[in-house]
């Protein structure tokens, strides 16, 4: 009988201790496209991480598949010079080994003869380091290699079955709900679901994942977690970065709406809104963040959809002039591309009905950070002097994802002084100061839970689906009926001044 890459615990990420002693199976994971970006900035930095904390066999294997004639030890100086660079922890004597699991094969991505051939040398290597027939593959490939690879692994018989083979997708899963649809259809002709584990390393921050702790692990929060309570919820994703030289890929994925908002922020929003999961397992948590995402559409406003779309002019970052996203290098001027989105959302359901979800990210802007929000309702009545009104500040929760990770509560106290004067203090929990340990990074934490089998921080197919629809009606506005309507603001600034309408009843951005 095939072994199974999973160990024999349960497939939980929030198991406190018994997460970090599972090891994964041994297993051969082959990389399409290992000659990118990704896979010497991110993959291979993050493999040797989970090596140098045990977190892995010594009978894992990688094999780097790319159309360039490499050797194995071209291909394995070039991952050693990635893991010097980018890994959290010192190239060391670990290398040696770990390094000796490293292969490369050349082959063409729509060329079905070199899966046949890459199948034989899977076999071979099965033979030599023990790998007991266990596979996973991982396309880090642009999007349009990823149906030629699905059906090759396909017809080259590579796809197994459930017990001993997995694909990894990275995003973007489509370009918009007919293509995601389309290459839903193309993955589950060739691999079952449970084989299928989309990637946004959003979810791998170890805020996020607190979200889920911090939510239902807390009795304080859940009488708190409605509409009773919660005024309007902020999610930002802010960059000091522009496009750099992501100019064409940037203008082709149709700028920060596909490539920040259908993603990243929808999936901050489905994690902040989300019923509790009758079980952390990760179908029930899957279940509640399709259901949340089923009922959420883009507000309106006095002129249609609440959202605001814009570009950044030249301006300042850091004391340094930046140019304008029109005029990087390899952008298209004449395209329409937004560098900032900010939109209102609403979710019909009973938890948050009235409630703003007030999503914006941006590049080019005054610092970097990425946070939710929740501000809690005004009190009811004030029992202190009027002339204490104009001090009060909403309370608010405001959990940090990045960077200064940290959860923070801001709440009205008196000041020590005879007359009631009060000001808004924080209480604040930070990651770094109180487990005095580093956080993995957000591939380590994903790319453990792809080989052990854990779904629960990976996207299902129909939640992608659902995420595509929600922000379908700004595509249609913004990219099909060619709407004239962009905004423009300084590198450097907090973006538009037109996102300030977006806010009514006294609401206004927070300022980071």
């Amino acid at each position: 009988m095939t072994a199974s890459l999973t160990g024999g615990l349960s497939a939980n990420p929030l198991r406190q201790g018994l997460r970090l002693e599972r090891t994964p199976k041994p297993a051969i994971l082959t990389i399409f496209g290992a000659s990118g970006d990704l896979t010497v900035r991110k993959l291979i930095p993050a493999l040797y991480d989970l090596a140098r904390d045990r977190r892995l066999p010594p009978e894992f294997t990688v094999v780097g598949y790319a159309r360039r004639p490499y050797s194995h030890e071209e291909f394995r100086e070039m991952m050693k010079e990635g893991v010097a660079k980018y890994s959290r922890s010192k190239l060391g004597n670990l290398w040696e080994s770990f390094s000796k699991g490293i292969y490369y094969f050349q082959g063409d991505l729509d060329n079905l003869q070199n899966f046949k051939d890459l199948g034989e040398f899977l076999q071979t290597l099965d033979s030599e380091r023990g790998t007991l027939g266990n596979r996973a593959f991982y396309m880090a490939t642009a999007p349009s290699f990823f149906a030629p690879i699905i059906e090759n692994l396909g017809g080259a018989g590579l796809a197994g079955d459930v017990r001993n083979t997995r694909l990894v997708i990275e995003k973007p899963f489509g370009h918009d709900l007919e293509s995601a649809q389309n290459l839903n259809k193309v993955v589950q002709q060739v691999f079952h679901e449970k084989q299928v584990y989309r990637i946004d390393h959003y979810l791998g921050k170890e805020t996020v994942q607190n979200i889920l702790v911090f939510r239902f692990a807390n009795s304080i929060w859940e009488p708190l977690w409605n509409n009773r309570y919660v005024d309007h919820v902020q999610i930002t994703v802010a960059e000091t970065v522009g496009v750099e030289n992501r100019g064409p890929y940037y203008d082709e994925a149709g700028g920060a709406l596909r490539d920040m908002i259908q993603n990243h922020l929808v999936q901050l929003l489905a994690l902040t809104a989300m019923e509790p999961p009758s079980a952390f397992e990760a179908d029930t948590v899957r279940d509640e963040k399709v259901k949340v995402l089923r009922a959420t559409q883009v507000g309106q406003g006095p002129n249609g959809l609440a959202a605001v779309r814009a570009q950044y002019a030249n301006g300042w970052i850091s004391g340094e002039p930046v140019h304008a996203y029109r005029d990087e290098p390899r952008v298209n001027p004449d395209v329409q591309t937004a560098s900032y989105i900010a939109a209102k959302f609403m979710i019909n359901n009973w938890r948050w009905k009235g409630v703003p979800f007030l999503l914006r990210t941006g590049k080019r802007l005054a610092k970097r950070v990425t946070e939710i929000a929740l501000q809690f309702r005004e009190v009811p009545h004030l029992l202190f002097p009027s002339s204490s009104a104009g001090q009060l500040s909403p309370n608010m929760l405001v959990l940090r994802i990045q960077p200064d990770e940290g959860i923070s509560l801001r709440f009205e106290a008196k000041r020590p002084v005879a007359d009631i004067a009060m000001r808004s203090v924080n209480m604040d929990f930070h990651y770094g100061g109180t487990f005095e340990v580093a956080s993995p990074e957000a591939y380590e934490r994903l790319l453990l839970d792809f080989l052990l089998g854990d779904q629960t921080l990976f996207t299902r197919a129909d939640e992608v689906e659902a995420a595509w629809k929600i922000v379908t009606p700004l595509i249609e506005r913004w990219e099909i009926q060619k709407a004239g309507d962009l905004n423009y603001y300084d590198a450097g600034s907090w973006g538009p001044s037109a996102a300030s309408k977006l806010m009514d009843n006294g609401r206004r951005w927070r300022r980071l």
